[in-house]
């Protein structure tokens, strides 16, 4: 076996995009046909690095969602204009408009006095499924930011809000894919049962309190 100069193993080390190793990892004999193979491979030996690195803290942290996503950040958040659009703007042509569960200012679609929110903050869940976002004050969502609202006191306002929602969209657009994504919570898009609804969102609640998130004032 030759050994590969320094020189090659940083090559190596900034294809695969990792930190420094020890001086004992610098030394580590490797096989120079081994080089182009990295090359060549680089993204699919560093995505099953992060598969298995996954695997292993999911193993190890059942109840905290969606670790893959937490490993690797995306640098810029999706937008949410399409579950505006597509969802959200057919309730509020249903209804003329819709009261923040906050600050319970009425919120209108037209004088985009709203912003779309997550209920759990998506620095935890790092998702946008549709379950979890909810129209709330524009004004109100800059000083919320990362908080968590207080379940007993909100959970029921956010339920029904989500509800409405579900049955206006589901009597116009039934087969969005927004619709699908409840398919995560009740056994299918028939039902929305209070009881499974909360044993998804507070035990959520409940993990990102412990992993150290503020819950917000109760004024």
């Amino acid at each position: 076996m030759i050994i590969i100069t320094k020189k090659e193993y940083i090559i190596v080390l900034k294809i695969l995009k990792t930190d420094a190793f020890t001086d004992y990892m610098m030394n580590m004999p490797i096989n120079r046909i081994w080089i182009n193979y990295i090359k060549t491979n680089a993204k699919i030996l560093k995505d099953f690095c992060f598969w298995n690195l996954a695997l292993f803290l999911q193993t190890r942290n059942p109840n905290v969602p969606d670790i893959p996503n937490k490993l690797i950040k995306p640098v810029t958040r999706n937008g949410l204009t399409k579950q505006t659009n597509q969802y959200w703007k057919l309730v509020f042509k249903e209804l003329g408009s819709i009261q923040c569960i906050f600050t319970e200012t009425k919120l209108y679609f037209d004088e985009k006095n709203y912003a779309l929110d997550h209920f759990v903050p998506h620095a935890f869940v790092s998702h946008d499924l549709i379950w979890n976002l909810l129209p709330i004050e524009k004004k109100f969502n800059a000083s919320k930011s990362d908080k968590l609202p207080l379940f007993d006191k909100y959970f029921d306002k956010f339920y029904d809000l989500q509800k409405v929602a579900f049955e206006i969209n589901k009597h116009h657009n039934s087969k969005s894919r927004y619709m699908d994504e409840y398919l995560s919570i009740f056994p299918n898009i028939d039902s929305f049962e209070k009881e499974k609804f909360s044993n998804t969102i507070q035990p959520l609640i409940t993990i990102a309190s412990n992993n150290g998130f503020l819950f917000m004032k109760n004024e």
